[in-house]
């Protein structure tokens, strides 16, 4: 089993070391190659909310050093093969931090509940509107649907994420994508 609070432990104090903020990291289903599991590290510059290439590249170098020296001492952090992904949030980012909840009000976002959230086995789970922000713990969201603002306690959430909007994509400053095509993945077999 990967213990992502101690990667998180170990791999936010690399990330700052660079200038970025960590905003996610996680064990996930693997898109690239034959499948398998990715650890996704998901890290912004705060000055621009994202990463360029260049940016992704060197704290993705600084992690797997990181990963090696740690197992090479003994330490298993990730069981079993996998490869690390490590990207930017991108436009239509998730929601991890109670910081985002705040910054991205007025923006649409998709809310998915815990299972049994309200105590209630059928409660619905899922919610889509506008963002209004986040205070003593709850989100609050003007659901589409329903036509009113609804609050969720934070704590409950399982994931959110924005909603990639005509407004979102003004909002979003453009990043460099050059040496996009120049990546090379790198794979850790066990």
């Amino acid at each position: 089993m990967t213990d992502l609070t101690r990667l998180v432990e170990l791999v936010e104090p690399e990330a700052r070391a660079l200038g970025f903020e960590l905003v996610r990291v996680q064990m996930m289903q693997s898109e690239a190659g034959e499948g398998g599991q990715a650890l996704q590290i998901m890290a912004e510059d705060p000055a621009t909310g994202q990463l360029v290439i260049e940016q992704c590249a060197r704290l993705s170098r600084k992690v797997s050093d990181l990963i090696d020296e740690r197992e090479e001492a003994g330490e298993v952090l990730v069981e079993g093969a996998y490869h690390l992904e490590v990207s930017s949030p991108g436009i239509d980012r998730p929601l991890t931090r109670d910081k985002d909840f705040a910054n991205w009000a007025g923006h649409e976002a998709r809310i998915v509940m815990q299972k049994g959230w309200t105590g209630e086995e059928k409660a619905q789970r899922v919610f889509k509107g506008e963002l209004k922000g986040l205070e003593n713990g709850v989100v609050s969201l003007d659901e589409t649907k329903m036509g009113v603002v609804v609050e969720l306690p934070r704590e409950k959430i399982h994931s959110a994420k924005l909603v990639l909007t005509d407004k979102l994509i003004a909002a979003t400053k453009p990043l460099d994508a050059s040496g996009a095509d120049d990546i090379v993945e790198e794979h850790d077999e066990d």
